[in-house]
Protein backbone atom coordinates (compact mmCIF):
# COMPACT_ATOMS: atom_id res chain seq x y z
CA UNK A 1 0.00 0.00 0.00
CA UNK A 2 1.23 3.67 -0.61
CA UNK A 3 1.61 6.83 1.18
CA UNK A 4 -0.93 8.40 -0.28
CA UNK A 5 -3.26 5.03 0.08
CA UNK A 6 -2.46 4.76 3.86
CA UNK A 7 -3.05 8.41 4.80
CA UNK A 8 -6.27 8.08 2.80
CA UNK A 9 -6.78 5.50 5.02
CA UNK A 10 -6.87 7.41 7.98
CA UNK A 11 -8.60 10.44 7.29
CA UNK A 12 -11.04 8.19 6.23
CA UNK A 13 -11.32 7.04 9.45
CA UNK A 14 -10.89 10.18 11.00
CA UNK A 15 -13.92 12.16 9.11
CA UNK A 16 -16.03 9.20 9.68
CA UNK A 17 -15.45 9.39 13.56
CA UNK A 18 -15.94 13.07 13.55
CA UNK A 19 -19.14 13.31 11.47
CA UNK A 20 -20.99 10.16 12.73
CA UNK A 21 -19.43 9.47 16.11
CA UNK A 22 -17.79 6.08 17.60
CA UNK A 23 -19.65 3.27 17.57
CA UNK A 24 -20.02 2.88 21.21
CA UNK A 25 -19.31 5.62 24.34
CA UNK A 26 -18.80 5.81 27.95
CA UNK A 27 -22.87 6.19 29.46
CA UNK A 28 -22.75 9.78 29.94
CA UNK A 29 -24.46 12.21 27.80
CA UNK A 30 -22.85 13.98 25.22
CA UNK A 31 -19.32 12.55 26.37
CA UNK A 32 -17.94 12.00 22.98
CA UNK A 33 -18.19 15.64 21.84
CA UNK A 34 -16.78 16.28 25.30
CA UNK A 35 -14.11 14.23 25.43
CA UNK A 36 -12.98 14.05 21.56
CA UNK A 37 -10.50 16.27 19.95
CA UNK A 38 -12.54 18.39 17.40
CA UNK A 39 -11.41 17.63 13.88
CA UNK A 40 -10.20 20.69 13.38
CA UNK A 41 -7.97 21.30 16.19
CA UNK A 42 -7.02 17.45 14.94
CA UNK A 43 -5.83 18.82 11.53
CA UNK A 44 -3.85 21.72 13.34
CA UNK A 45 -2.00 18.67 15.42
CA UNK A 46 -1.54 16.66 12.24
CA UNK A 47 0.24 19.53 10.28
CA UNK A 48 2.09 20.84 13.45
CA UNK A 49 3.71 17.16 13.40
CA UNK A 50 4.62 17.24 9.98
CA UNK A 51 6.00 20.36 10.06
CA UNK A 52 8.04 19.33 12.57
CA UNK A 53 9.21 15.31 10.93
CA UNK A 54 8.36 13.75 14.32
CA UNK A 55 8.95 10.25 13.88
CA UNK A 56 8.24 9.13 17.21
CA UNK A 57 5.46 10.62 18.88
CA UNK A 58 3.84 10.03 22.70
CA UNK A 59 0.38 9.95 23.69
CA UNK A 60 -1.18 10.46 27.18
CA UNK A 61 -4.91 9.29 27.06
CA UNK A 62 -6.73 7.71 24.10
CA UNK A 63 -10.42 7.93 24.78
CA UNK A 64 -12.26 7.69 21.61
CA UNK A 65 -8.78 8.31 19.47
CA UNK A 66 -9.84 11.39 17.65
CA UNK A 67 -5.99 12.60 18.67
CA UNK A 68 -4.39 9.64 18.08
CA UNK A 69 -5.65 9.34 14.45
CA UNK A 70 -4.55 12.76 13.89
CA UNK A 71 -0.85 11.59 15.02
CA UNK A 72 -0.93 8.37 13.24
CA UNK A 73 -2.06 10.81 10.46
CA UNK A 74 0.69 12.95 10.86
CA UNK A 75 3.30 9.95 11.25
CA UNK A 76 1.96 8.47 7.73
CA UNK A 77 3.08 11.88 6.12
CA UNK A 78 6.38 12.24 7.66
CA UNK A 79 7.38 8.31 6.96
CA UNK A 80 10.94 7.07 7.34
CA UNK A 81 12.07 4.33 9.12
CA UNK A 82 10.28 2.73 11.72
CA UNK A 83 7.76 5.59 13.24
CA UNK A 84 6.81 5.01 16.40
CA UNK A 85 3.64 6.16 18.32
CA UNK A 86 3.27 5.39 21.91
CA UNK A 87 -0.23 5.43 23.35
CA UNK A 88 -0.66 5.46 27.50
CA UNK A 89 -4.76 5.13 28.50
CA UNK A 90 -4.96 2.28 31.57
CA UNK A 91 -8.82 3.39 31.23
CA UNK A 92 -9.11 2.28 27.48
CA UNK A 93 -10.05 -1.19 27.60
CA UNK A 94 -12.03 -0.49 30.60
CA UNK A 95 -14.11 2.24 30.65
CA UNK A 96 -14.07 2.60 27.03
CA UNK A 97 -14.39 -0.69 25.85
CA UNK A 98 -11.55 -0.40 23.22
CA UNK A 99 -13.26 1.55 21.08
CA UNK A 100 -10.15 3.84 20.42
CA UNK A 101 -7.89 1.27 19.31
CA UNK A 102 -10.63 -0.69 17.54
CA UNK A 103 -10.53 2.73 15.30
CA UNK A 104 -6.87 2.98 15.04
CA UNK A 105 -6.60 -1.14 14.16
CA UNK A 106 -9.38 0.76 11.38
CA UNK A 107 -7.16 2.91 10.15
CA UNK A 108 -4.46 0.67 9.92
CA UNK A 109 -2.21 1.84 12.37
CA UNK A 110 -1.95 -0.39 14.45
CA UNK A 111 1.45 -2.16 13.37
CA UNK A 112 3.13 1.23 14.35
CA UNK A 113 1.09 2.41 17.35
CA UNK A 114 1.90 0.38 21.10
CA UNK A 115 -1.26 0.71 23.43
CA UNK A 116 0.08 1.02 27.03
CA UNK A 117 -2.84 0.37 29.52
CA UNK A 118 -1.04 1.46 32.49
CA UNK A 119 -1.30 5.35 34.04
CA UNK A 120 1.11 7.40 32.63
CA UNK A 121 3.08 8.21 36.10
CA UNK A 122 4.36 4.62 36.15
CA UNK A 123 4.74 4.26 32.29
CA UNK A 124 6.97 7.18 31.33
CA UNK A 125 9.37 6.62 33.62
CA UNK A 126 9.89 2.86 32.43
CA UNK A 127 10.06 4.88 28.74
CA UNK A 128 12.64 7.01 29.92
CA UNK A 129 14.49 4.24 32.16
CA UNK A 130 14.13 2.18 28.35
CA UNK A 131 16.49 5.45 26.78
CA UNK A 132 12.96 6.25 24.64
CA UNK A 133 13.41 9.53 22.57
CA UNK A 134 10.96 11.30 21.36
CA UNK A 135 10.24 14.29 18.71
CA UNK A 136 7.19 15.46 20.40
CA UNK A 137 4.01 14.22 22.86
CA UNK A 138 0.80 15.06 22.73
CA UNK A 139 -1.27 15.32 26.96
CA UNK A 140 -4.08 14.34 27.24
CA UNK A 141 -4.70 12.72 30.28
CA UNK A 142 -5.74 13.62 34.00
CA UNK A 143 -6.57 17.24 34.38
CA UNK A 144 -4.95 17.05 38.06
CA UNK A 145 -2.71 19.36 38.27
CA UNK A 146 -0.02 17.11 40.20
CA UNK A 147 -0.82 14.20 37.31
CA UNK A 148 -0.36 16.85 34.53
CA UNK A 149 3.05 18.23 36.20
CA UNK A 150 3.98 14.51 36.59
CA UNK A 151 3.45 13.86 32.71
CA UNK A 152 5.37 16.99 31.95
CA UNK A 153 8.60 16.26 34.19
CA UNK A 154 9.10 13.09 32.57
CA UNK A 155 8.11 14.23 28.73
CA UNK A 156 10.93 16.79 29.53
CA UNK A 157 13.39 14.30 29.43
CA UNK A 158 11.75 12.07 26.87
CA UNK A 159 11.06 14.30 23.91
CA UNK A 160 14.50 15.58 22.44
CA UNK A 161 15.85 18.91 23.22
CA UNK A 162 13.70 21.61 20.81
CA UNK A 163 11.03 18.95 20.63
CA UNK A 164 7.05 19.42 21.24
CA UNK A 165 4.85 19.19 23.74
CA UNK A 166 1.20 19.84 23.11
CA UNK A 167 -1.74 19.60 25.68
CA UNK A 168 -5.31 19.61 25.07
CA UNK A 169 -7.52 21.28 27.25
CA UNK A 170 -5.35 24.36 28.20
CA UNK A 171 -8.43 26.13 29.25
CA UNK A 172 -8.70 24.19 32.29
CA UNK A 173 -6.37 26.08 35.35
CA UNK A 174 -5.24 23.01 36.55
CA UNK A 175 -3.48 22.34 33.29
CA UNK A 176 -2.07 25.70 32.76
CA UNK A 177 -1.05 26.00 36.44
CA UNK A 178 1.10 23.30 35.54
CA UNK A 179 2.18 23.87 32.42
CA UNK A 180 3.31 28.06 33.41
CA UNK A 181 5.87 26.50 35.77
CA UNK A 182 8.12 25.03 32.48
CA UNK A 183 7.63 27.92 30.77
CA UNK A 184 8.45 30.09 33.95
CA UNK A 185 11.41 27.84 35.59
CA UNK A 186 12.47 25.51 32.90
CA UNK A 187 12.21 27.78 29.67
CA UNK A 188 9.69 25.84 27.43
CA UNK A 189 8.32 28.39 24.77
CA UNK A 190 4.66 28.61 23.34
CA UNK A 191 4.89 28.23 19.62
CA UNK A 192 2.71 31.21 18.08
CA UNK A 193 0.07 30.65 16.61
CA UNK A 194 -0.08 26.67 16.57
CA UNK A 195 -3.71 26.82 17.31
CA UNK A 196 -4.65 29.78 15.43
CA UNK A 197 -8.34 28.84 13.78
CA UNK A 198 -9.34 26.25 16.58
CA UNK A 199 -11.50 25.79 19.06
CA UNK A 200 -11.78 28.61 21.57
CA UNK A 201 -12.92 28.30 24.99
CA UNK A 202 -12.95 30.83 28.14
CA UNK A 203 -10.38 29.96 30.85
CA UNK A 204 -12.28 27.90 34.17
CA UNK A 205 -15.54 27.87 31.86
CA UNK A 206 -15.83 31.28 33.47
CA UNK A 207 -18.06 33.28 30.46
CA UNK A 208 -16.14 36.25 31.80
CA UNK A 209 -13.13 34.82 31.07
CA UNK A 210 -10.63 35.44 28.58
CA UNK A 211 -10.77 33.01 25.79
CA UNK A 212 -8.10 30.48 24.51
CA UNK A 213 -7.41 27.95 22.50
CA UNK A 214 -8.28 24.01 23.36
CA UNK A 215 -4.90 23.38 22.71
CA UNK A 216 -1.73 24.83 23.04
CA UNK A 217 2.32 23.39 21.84
CA UNK A 218 5.53 24.25 23.42
CA UNK A 219 8.71 23.81 22.67
CA UNK A 220 11.35 22.87 24.83
CA UNK A 221 14.52 24.69 25.08
CA UNK A 222 17.70 23.15 23.16
CA UNK A 223 20.26 22.58 24.68
CA UNK A 224 18.04 21.52 28.32
CA UNK A 225 19.01 23.00 31.37
CA UNK A 226 18.45 22.51 35.21
CA UNK A 227 17.89 25.84 36.78
CA UNK A 228 19.54 26.98 40.25
CA UNK A 229 17.18 26.05 43.02
CA UNK A 230 17.89 29.87 44.20
CA UNK A 231 16.47 30.87 40.86
CA UNK A 232 12.65 29.62 41.32
CA UNK A 233 9.97 31.76 40.02
CA UNK A 234 6.33 31.26 41.78
CA UNK A 235 4.09 30.50 39.26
Amino acid sequence: MSTDDRRDRVREVRSRLAHDGPARTRDREGDFAAVALPERDGDLLRDLLIAEGARTVVEVGLAYGSSALAVGEALVAVGGPEPRHIVIDPFQRTAYDGVGWDLLRAAGLDATTTLVAAPSSAVLPRLLADGLVADAAFVDGSHRFHEVFVDLYYLRKIVRPGGLVVLDDDWTPSVRAAVRYFERDLGWSAVPDAFAGGTLRPVGDDPAAESVARCRALRLPDPPFEPAFEDFRPF
